[in-house]
């Protein structure tokens, strides 16, 4: 076998090399001066100047393993995360069943995910609402959150809007009676998520809601037709309860067509004046892409809004406490944190908005649509949010 490091090889131009690394890096849209690319290039450079002053095949065996610490960090600033399961994990996968539940309002088909470690304890349950032309096994692809299922021990459902209730799969949030309790869609997925609890045995103070577009729309309906069962909403790229009653309105919503001067007081007067004003103070957290042109940010400030008018209203509640961190996720994207706490410290409401971020999953993995890897992660830290609460009634 011929050497493939011979002393007749080329010599290592590493002048040209760096440079040609550095285009591609800049075609990706990834800087090599902060971040974690600069640790990367610097790693490489150093692999490099070593070509310069011992033999070829060092320089070369630097060079290549320096590009293999490139390829997995790439991923990783643009928000593709190496698969953190350990190898027992893929080897022994969760369950993820399909099942069809039925009530007076329909029938809809669910998805389930159940760790394959047993639980000492009883579980808790994150409900995931897909957005318009998904399904659930795109949504649980692009989320990741059945990885973090694995790691957090929890469950996870994916309810699944049929063709025939909406062509293209949207959540019916929008429509009259799907707004309200035990009506239409919030009645099915409130049903399939007291199935599914019941039969896995989850704590029934630790199931939560989250979606993206029409799902987050309908999670944030959710919370305010069954506060009892769920006890914390995500909306990523969502809008407020009660924001519309029909396609036209909801497209006028989706536009942000409530902004301008007044636009909240004439949302919240049209709101009550429909019977569809929020008055439940579920925990909730909202992400929300600046750049979002297909439904504008200022439908998630209106989120926020609404969460805090409804805690404000509860007796004896203090006011919450607001702070603001900003911040740069491993992917690039620049971010802004809200965070409204009460007297306890306790994070009711977080609101993140992702700068130049548009209309997709934050953090998300490119195997499912509607995706963006620049981060920041909103499954995990979701997750997060959700298993910090504290449930009603502890001391």
């Amino acid at each position: 076998m011929k050497n493939l490091f011979s002393a007749r090889a080329k010599a290592l131009n590493a002048d040209a090399i760096n440079a040609t690394i550095e285009r591609a890096l800049a075609r990706a849209g990834l800087t090599t001066d902060v971040g974690p690319m600069r640790h990367v290039t610097e790693t490489i450079r150093r692999a490099l100047a070593a070509g310069r002053t011992s033999d070829s095949h060092s320089a070369a065996a630097a060079a290549a393993a320096a590009a293999v610490d490139v390829d997995v960090d790439v991923n990783v600033a643009r928000g593709r995360r190496r698969n953190p399961a350990s190898s027992e994990q893929a080897l022994k996968p969760g369950s993820f069943e399909t099942h069809q539940f039925s009530n007076a309002a329909g029938s809809r088909a669910y998805k389930v995910y159940s760790p394959k470690a047993a639980s000492a304890t009883p579980r808790a349950m994150v409900v995931m609402l897909h957005g318009c032309t998904q399904t659930a096994d795109d949504f649980a692809a692009g989320t990741q959150m059945n990885r973090l299922a694995d790691t957090h021990d929890f469950l996870v459902l994916y309810p699944e809007q049929a063709a025939q209730a909406n062509a293209s799969k949207c959540w019916n949030w929008f429509q009259p009676q799907d707004q309200l309790r035990d009506d239409g869609e919030p009645s099915l997925i409130a049903g399939i998520a007291r199935e599914v609890a019941d039969k896995h045995g989850a704590d029934p103070q630790r199931i939560f809601v989250a979606g993206l577009s029409a799902g987050a729309a309908m999670a944030v309906v959710l919370g305010e037709t069954y506060p009892e069962l769920f006890a914390g909403v995500g909306a990523h790229s969502g809008l407020p309860y009660g924001s519309a009653h029909d396609i036209p309105s909801a497209l006028l919503a989706m536009k942000g067509g409530r902004s301008g001067i007044g636009g909240l007081r004439n949302f919240v007067h049209m709101a009550v004046s429909q019977g569809r004003s929020a008055t439940q103070a579920v925990p909730t957290i909202v992400f929300h892409g600046d750049r979002d042109h297909t439904v504008q940010q200022s439908n998630s400030n209106l989120i926020v809004q609404q969460a805090r008018d409804a805690y404000g209203a509860e007796p004896g509640q203090d006011a919450l406490h607001v702070g603001t961190r900003f911040g740069v996720a491993e992917g690039g994207r620049r971010f802004s944190r809200e965070i409204h706490t009460d007297a306890l410290g306790q994070a009711r409401i977080e609101s993140w908005t992702l700068h130049g971020g548009g209309h997709a999953w934050s953090g998300g993995h490119a195997s499912g649509s509607y995706t963006d890897g620049a981060g920041p992660d909103a499954s995990a830290e979701m997750v997060r949010f959700f298993l910090d609460l504290v449930p009603a009634g502890s001391a």
